[in-house]
């Protein structure tokens, strides 16, 4: 597939007659510019396109593509966002050099399976266990007051018939103001992209069980109550063991297959 899509993106080597285009993009409208942007950016960072070579136009794409010149516009942009491309006036859109400081981005193929949602589940275990700890070390009282009311808000939310999606991520926003530090509100900020998505499907299979619904209610006010109680270790085990539960709970659930359950059983119970 690679192979006709350099042909078409090499603006230099396009064939005087259209020749067999790309593989079109069949993928939901909202997510085509995703999907190109992802082609480009494989390409560029391949070294198949390399700093200096110009882009085809924005038809040339979208017929190369099966796409739209709108999602062409939005898929370019994310390449500017990222830095992997610039625009010369009344020249057209190149491929830039390598940016001294590379811009944190996750494969937008992140949030299309459920293997995907494990992998961020596994990146906050790694984040949160220790943003958890730092809170408990450094939580003001009236921070401990608006991890309390954040805590609250989610439970007033499942209660009223919501997910809780937003309020649980704005109580994970809230221990990570209690740290101190500006940067977990930053990381955090860019994650809640990809963790939105994956506290959709989490929370929508404990929905669906009682007793899960009251496991997540316990594993958050023990996280809250080892915070308040200025109790870093304990902040640290009751986080990590909310996201490894969280986990096994998609394996009960039927979301993760048997074989990913097993794995999960074993993970927490090493962590016991």
């Amino acid at each position: 597939m690679y192979d006709d899509q350099i042909t078409v993106l090499h603006a230099s080597k396009l064939p005087a007659s259209p020749g067999r285009p790309a593989e079109p993009l069949r993928q939901p409208a909202d997510r085509l510019s995703d999907r190109l942007a992802a082609r480009l950016s494989a390409l560029i960072e391949s070294g198949k396109l390399v700093p200096g070579d110009r882009l085809p136009t924005e038809q040339q794409l979208a017929d190369a593509h099966g796409v739209s010149r709108t999602v062409v516009r939005e898929a370019v942009h994310q390449l500017k966002s990222r830095a992997l491309v610039a625009s010369r006036q009344g020249s057209g859109v190149f491929v830039a050099a390598p940016p001294t400081h590379q811009p944190l981005a996750f494969d937008p193929s992140v949030l299309e399976s459920v293997d995907a949602v494990v992998h961020v589940v596994e990146v906050r275990r790694v984040l949160e266990g220790e943003i958890a700890a730092l809170a408990a070390e450094r939580a003001t009282r009236a921070q401990v007051a608006a991890i309390r009311r954040a805590l609250k808000a989610i439970e007033t939310a499942v209660a009223q018939g919501g997910d809780g999606v937003a309020e649980d991520l704005a109580f994970h926003h809230a221990i990570g103001e209690a740290t101190g530090n500006p940067q977990f509100k930053l990381l955090l900020g860019f994650l809640e992209q990809y963790l939105r998505e994956a506290m959709r499907i989490t929370r929508g299979n404990e929905a669906r069980r009682q007793d899960f619904m009251e496991e997540v209610q316990h594993e958050h006010r023990a996280i809250v109550e080892a915070i308040a109680a200025h109790d870093p270790v304990a902040a640290r085990q009751h986080a990590l063991r909310h996201l490894a539960r969280g986990r096994q709970r998609l394996a009960e659930g039927g979301v993760l297959p048997e074989a990913r359950h097993s794995k999960a059983n074993k993970t927490l119970k090493e962590k016991r």
